[in-house]
């Protein structure tokens, strides 16, 4: 009932700037928590940061204040400002919904998972 795509990756110097988006389409009551993941070559997927339907965020520790997240809910989209990008943010970054669905008789939570934007920090 959800799709999510992001945009906004690419290849930056270290100590560049990028900001990735990820918007969110389909038949759905409402989007709740927002998250952005990423996965480096060869290592686990790992959780950067969350934003709530209010707006409250949470950072992982290895952001430090370098990452913002953001989002506009009339435009179903979430934004993450990256700065002082270090060549360890080198990774595939995928956004992530949990929506919910309204049926018939019951309302669901449903989490879905974007495809995923590279961003690689070298010079």
């Amino acid at each position: 009932q959800a799709q999510l795509v992001e945009s906004g990756g690419g290849l930056v110097q270290p100590g560049g700037s990028l900001r990735l988006s990820c918007v969110a389409s389909g038949s759905f009551f409402s989007i709740n928590a927002m998250r952005w993941y990423r996965q480096a070559p060869g290592k686990e997927r790992e959780l950067v940061a969350s934003i709530t339907s209010s707006s409250n965020t949470s950072y992982s520790d290895f952001i430090k204040g370098r990452f913002t997240i953001s989002r506009d809910n009339a435009k179903r989209t979430v934004y993450m400002q990256m700065n002082s990008l270090k060549p360890e943010d080198t990774a595939v970054y995928f956004c992530n919904a949990d929506v919910s669905v309204k049926y018939q008789t019951h309302m669901a939570i449903l989490t879905y998972w974007g495809k995923g934007t590279l961003v690689t920090v070298s010079s």
